[in-house]
């Protein structure tokens, strides 16, 4: 298949659903790593065509909504100091312990809106009398252009460039989740954009370890149902093995260009998630050498710590141990136009899809 249309084609994908209701036998929850597929699941309608004893759950991979209210808090502070703050535009709404980059930016902060790290380097290089700071969230995925935005500020001797890093990575927080008491993960579905820059060879000690298969799998209907197929028939041939549905994208070793400058800028170290807390080697930060480049040092706001909205479970979501219409405030307290937590304001949110497609 070459267009896009072919993997939302309903009869291919139909076909695949009717295997699955005929080889599943047992219950199997299976977890949904990242908001694009949690998002996909649910406009499609694909949870209710799957078979009753299938349950997916959805996992913490929305980089926005895991990331710490104390981050956003230092971004504001950031813009209240006088800083041109610049971040991608799914960043904005989201509430922070009194309000949102967005609210920061109507008091007069200059907050610019950006596609890229790289467009807040040459804001940097334009005003050179301004601090510029570019808000580095994501996962692996986001991490080569933030790390090549260092590079080029380096480059062009830039000494009014930073960025503020929350980078986190997948693989510990799948660990964290199958480590959790409460957790009934059976498989998992790993995010295909993720392991199209890193590659998958981390996850064959996590598969072997648990026991759980893991399926890299892409973000259209016809990779989804896919992707469960391939999960439930290990499954249900008592196996637990690293799978690759997302043959079109992702490589075992992943992309290794990217690889490389990401680990020329950054190393692994601990990171808090939003709802979580914190959790060991979960996350990029920047390496000594690049220290000059990180706004927590240079503008001494590492202090800054908040905790977090005692009436939001973003943390039980994102762990997958609650559905978002468990949560009391759910659709009243907490929508679009006023949400309590980053699922619910973020695009690849959980209860955002919920609240847009779901049928309760």
């Amino acid at each position: 298949m070459k267009y896009l249309q072919e993997y939302r084609n309903y009869e291919a994908t139909k076909a695949i659903i009717d295997e699955l209701h005929k080889i599943t036998t047992k219950k199997w929850s299976i977890m949904e790593i990242c908001g694009g597929q949690t998002h996909s699941l649910v406009k499609n309608g694909i949870l209710d065509l799957l078979p009753e004893n299938i349950r997916m759950i959805h996992g913490p991979g929305c980089p926005v909504c895991v990331t710490p209210l104390n981050l956003i808090d230092k971004a504001i502070e950031l813009l209240e100091q006088g800083v041109i703050v610049c971040s991608f535009g799914d960043m904005i709404r989201v509430p922070g312990s009194k309000k949102s980059l967005l609210e920061a930016k109507a008091n007069g902060g200059d907050l610019r809106i950006l596609y890229s790290p790289l467009e807040a380097v040459s804001i940097a290089k334009e005003n050179p009398t301004k601090e510029v700071v570019f808000f580095a969230v994501g996962f692996e995925t986001t991490a080569p252009a933030n790390a090549l935005s260092v590079l080029h500020a380096q480059k062009e001797g830039l000494t009014n460039y930073s960025i503020l890093v929350s980078h986190v990575l997948v693989p510990p927080a799948m660990e964290a989740i199958l480590d959790d008491k409460f957790s009934s993960i059976d498989a998992f579905l790993a995010a295909g954009h993720v392991c199209a820059i890193m590659g998958y060879q981390e996850y064959h000690p996590i598969s072997k370890k648990y026991k759980v298969p893991i399926i890299i799998t892409g973000f259209e209907p016809l990779d989804l149902v896919q992707g469960i197929y391939f999960a439930v028939k290990q499954l249900e041939d008592k196996k637990h093995e690293v799978e690759n549905q997302y043959t079109r994208a992702v490589k075992e070793e992943g992309n290794k260009t990217a690889r490389a400058v990401i680990e020329q800028v950054f190393e692994i170290g601990n990171r808090e998630w939003r709802g979580i807390g914190e959790i060991p080697n979960s996350g990029y930060v920047l390496r000594e050498n690049f220290s000059d480049f990180d706004a927590e040092k240079k503008f001494n706001i590492s202090h800054i710590k908040v905790p977090e909205n005692e009436l939001c479970i973003a943390g039980l979501v994102l762990k997958g141990i609650k559905k978002p219409m468990e949560c009391s405030q759910f659709g009243k307290n907490c929508n679009p136009s006023n949400p309590l937590g980053a699922p619910m304001v973020s695009s690849e949110g959980a209860c955002a899809a919920y609240y847009h497609f779901s049928i309760i």
